[in-house]
């Protein structure tokens, strides 16, 4: 498949990017380049992006796309989100195809996660 006119990057907003880097190790694996004080690109998520310095924050209630994750093991990915500073703000729910939960980063951004196990 070409990668022509295809969503290719993501970014997202942090408050504080270190903080980023460490949630996002703990709990999905993904892994960073620094590209300055105020930028840092993550790689090993399925879809490259980074994280930029800003005051603001992702969040559906605000008109934000969603992004969302996939877990095998939606009850563990929820417990090590937790763990690592993570919010619950919507628990676990089912939908057609399968369940899911939102939570917000330490930064306040809002993402997804889903299961269809």
């Amino acid at each position: 498949m070409s990668n022509h006119e295809k969503i290719n990057y993501v970014e997202f907003p942090a408050v504080n990017i270190e903080t980023a880097k460490t949630f996002f190790t703990s709990v999905f694996g993904w892994s960073f380049t620094d590209y300055g004080p105020e930028y840092t690109a993550f790689s090993n998520s399925g879809l490259s992006g980074g994280f930029y310095k800003s005051e603001l924050s992702i969040n559906t209630k605000n008109g934000s796309a969603l992004i969302v994750l996939y877990s095998n093991q939606l009850e563990a990915t929820l417990l090590k989100i937790e763990k690592s500073g993570g919010l619950i703000i919507k628990p676990i729910f089912t939908f057609p195809g399968g369940r899911r939960f939102h939570f917000s980063d330490p930064n306040g951004n809002e993402y997804a996660v889903w299961s269809d196990k």
